[in-house]
């Protein structure tokens, strides 16, 4: 499942997707103990960076291992899972996953700004059209 970090609906996709049998990769907790990536964890001041430093810190070793775990997840899966609303990092995500030959999906829970090249995915707009798609599928998500 692809969202954003500060997607409200993120948490409660990933725990019905899971109830209906499917194997969810959780970017907030990729590996037990591991509370996902932030680029607080290699700058407080991030936010302030310059593109040079900006590109220097995918070097990290803190920025590698959260690339790793969404790479990994990414390629492991047959679906991936856009939740919208969403950021830079989802939408590139959805995209590699879609180039890659996976299923896409996209859920629209809220309104959003269109975007016309969701046209090429399933788009679902409710909670039940969110199950009926999920269940029994025993999808592996990202």
């Amino acid at each position: 499942m692809a969202s954003s970090w500060r997607n409200k609906y993120q948490p409660e996709v990933v725990a019905l997707l899971r109830e209906l049998g499917n194997d969810v990769y959780d970017f907030k907790n990729p590996v037990e103990g591991n509370t996902g990536f932030s680029w607080r964890e290699i700058e407080p001041d991030w936010q302030h960076w310059t593109p040079a430093q900006y590109r220097h810190a995918l070097d990290h070793p803190v920025a590698v291992e959260g690339h790793r775990y969404d790479l990994d997840a990414m390629t492991a899966c047959d679906t991936c899972l856009l939740v919208l609303p969403s950021g830079r990092s989802a939408s590139y995500e959805f995209g590699w996953c879609v180039g890659q030959g996976k299923r896409g999906v996209v859920f629209i829970p809220e309104p959003v700004e269109p975007e016309l090249m969701y046209r090429g995915a399933s788009i679902l707009v409710t909670w039940d059209e969110l199950r009926s798609a999920f269940v029994d599928t025993q999808a592996t998500l990202r």
